[in-house]
């Protein structure tokens, strides 16, 4: 584990990616990259009026998550970054796009621009998704009282949901771990926290474990 090591937690809207980037960061003591929000120029407006900003949001996502891949390939140290430039354009910019949302020649030229950008940068070592279901998302996005996000639809998040659940089926570039997160709280819970600490590790470590058993937290 002496080896630099490079993670990505991934997961739909509330499902505690920052969260987990955050906690994990500080006791692994690697460095934590994060989603761009409380800076994002377009984020409030595009909660307003999904239609007219989701291609101008999801090209400044894009821009930012590529300028961090680059970062943190370069940098030496161990790291854990919050979302992947991956998931923008299989999930998020699809989404957009399926729902009506996103002009086709909008969604074409975004996806030209990902696919140039990605042949430039090295998968990370691992990616952990963090599964959750509509009613746990909608529970947290609640808590964390961003006044945008209030807006978010239902049928919004459980598209996304469907997206990310085709996504980890298909993706190839590194393994995924999947933890489903309804009946987890690694935030005040120090015993799930450990478990997927120590699922993490495993799996870098090349063992086959693939996802969290919820008979490991209670028996």
């Amino acid at each position: 584990m002496k080896m630099k090591k490079f993670i990505i937690v991934s997961g739909n809207i509330g499902s505690g990616k920052s969260s987990l980037t955050k906690i994990l960061s500080e006791q692994l003591g690697w460095k934590a990259f994060y989603e761009v929000v409380e800076n994002n120029p377009y984020l409030e407006d595009f909660y307003n009026d999904m239609k007219k900003w989701s291609f101008h949001l999801q090209v400044f996502f894009l821009s930012k998550r590529f300028q961090h891949h680059q970062h943190i390939v370069q940098d030496p140290h161990s790291v854990i970054q919050d979302r992947s430039i991956y998931e923008d354009v299989d999930i998020f910019a699809k989404n957009l796009f399926e729902q009506g949302l996103m002009e086709p020649r909008d969604y074409n030229n975004y996806c030209e621009l990902f696919n140039i950008m990605v042949d430039f940068l090295s998968p990370p070592n691992l990616i952990i998704y963090l599964q959750a279901s509509v009613d746990t998302l909608k529970r947290r996005i609640a808590l964390r009282g961003r006044d945008y996000e209030r807006s978010m639809s239902r049928g919004y998040l459980e598209q996304l949901n469907i997206l990310y659940e085709r996504w980890v089926k298909k993706f190839t570039l590194c393994p995924i771990l999947t933890v489903p997160t309804d009946d987890l709280d690694f935030v005040q819970n120090s015993k799930h926290l450990q478990l997927i600490t120590k699922n993490i590790l495993t799996k870098l470590e090349g063992v086959e474990k693939t996802s969290c058993d919820r008979t490991d937290i209670w028996d």
